[in-house]
């Protein structure tokens, strides 16, 4: 017995030594290439809706969820964190967006015995009718459009044991924008570690937890459509040729939004019904500076009703020219009959000169 613990607790330290040197490792690359990437490539990427963020717990916390993340809303955050969903959960968020914008997300998560867990989402953001202008009717043809972004994904993720998980989502991307469109396929990736440190119960599943994703890692988006056909002259000095030749532009593609996010979290307050968690996120994407989320969440369990969240976070610290500010939110889980659980929580985030945007959600767990 003293041989099993004593081969126990090495094995336990050289888990958490590993998890410990990997953080570290991870967050000296992400500050020394700091360093490199300016001039900051801001307007090179297309749908960039995919880095708004998703899921009202997420967003209310200053989106700083890579390493808590645990609900169905982790197809957007961290696929890894789908593995701790228990049974089946379902989810539907609504996100008025500034200038008439909506974004929303709608998915559902299924736990397969043995298996792992397969999760299925939608994300899109609606811009609305917009009036159509030209160069020489600026104030419009007395013509409307509309222009739809959305993504489709599958996930995957299982516990590979007590202490890791791993996820992988494979999506396909649409942009539409009148008669023009264009699409990208694209993966995420991510992975999930708990670890005893900093436990105020000794229990791995209070410690430090370590998450790490990279997403939107795939092709690049070319537009198409007939919004790009134009008469042309291809000589315009010479008389007698076809002056007014149907041609296409052929525009260049784009890159999608690729992210890479490491974060860590702990829970220094547990009790038998309440609990506070603390995170940090560090982001790395390929069109815009690096920054810190940063974000809590405090956790009353009541007995009879379920469980009442309040959160709060601050997205964008150290990036450049950020309008990103304070988030705040709050949310219950209420026990219902058998064991269905309806999840409502809401979120505020300030967007610095934009003003500010509001997120609901809904779902249901069982």
């Amino acid at each position: 017995m003293n041989e099993y613990k004593k081969d126990y607790k090495m094995k336990s330290c050289i888990r958490n030594v590993f998890c410990l040197s990997l953080l570290t490792f991870v967050l000296l690359l992400f500050s020394s290439s700091s360093y490199g990437q300016q001039p900051y490539r801001v307007g090179t990427t297309a749908a960039n809706f995919l880095e708004i963020g998703y899921g009202s717990r997420g967003i209310a916390m200053g989106d700083a969820v890579v390493s808590t993340i645990d609900d169905i809303s982790s197809i957007y955050w961290n696929p890894a964190g789908l593995a701790h969903i228990e049974n089946i959960e379902a989810m539907f968020q609504m996100r008025p967006w500034f200038v008439d914008i909506n974004l929303g997300m709608a998915a559902v998560g299924i736990c397969l015995e043995n298996l792992g867990t397969v999760g299925v989402g939608v994300m899109y953001a609606d811009y609305g009718e917009m009036d159509v202008t030209t160069m020489d009717r600026q104030e419009g043809t007395g013509e409307t459009f509309n222009a739809l972004d959305f993504s489709l994904s599958l996930s995957y993720a299982r516990n590979l044991a007590e202490w890791f998980a791993f996820g992988v989502t494979v999506k396909y991307i649409s942009s539409n924008i009148w008669e023009m469109n264009a699409s990208a396929l694209a993966f995420d990736m991510g992975v999930s570690f708990n670890t005893e440190f900093f436990s105020p119960t000794e229990n791995k599943i209070d410690g430090l937890k370590i998450g790490m994703s990279i997403a939107n890692y795939g092709t690049r988006m070319q537009y198409d459509g007939n919004n790009l056909l134009n008469p042309i002259d291809i000589l315009p000095n010479e008389q007698g040729n076809y002056p007014n030749v149907e041609g296409q532009f052929r525009l260049r593609e784009w890159e999608l939004p690729l992210i890479f996010r490491v974060g860590f979290s702990v829970t220094p307050i547990v009790t038998n019904n309440t609990r506070l968690t603390l995170a940090v996120d560090a982001l790395h994407p390929n069109n815009n500076s690096e920054s810190l989320n940063a974000g809590a969440e405090y956790l009353w369990d009541v007995e009879t009703f379920g469980e009442m969240f309040l959160r709060g976070g601050y997205k964008g610290l150290f990036m450049n020219d950020s309008q990103y500010g304070l988030s705040l939110g709050a949310g219950v889980a209420m026990e219902v009959k058998g064991n269905i659980k309806i999840i409502i929580d809401y979120a505020y985030q300030d967007l610095g000169i934009l003003g500010y945007a509001n997120s609901f959600g809904v779902g249901v767990a069982f």
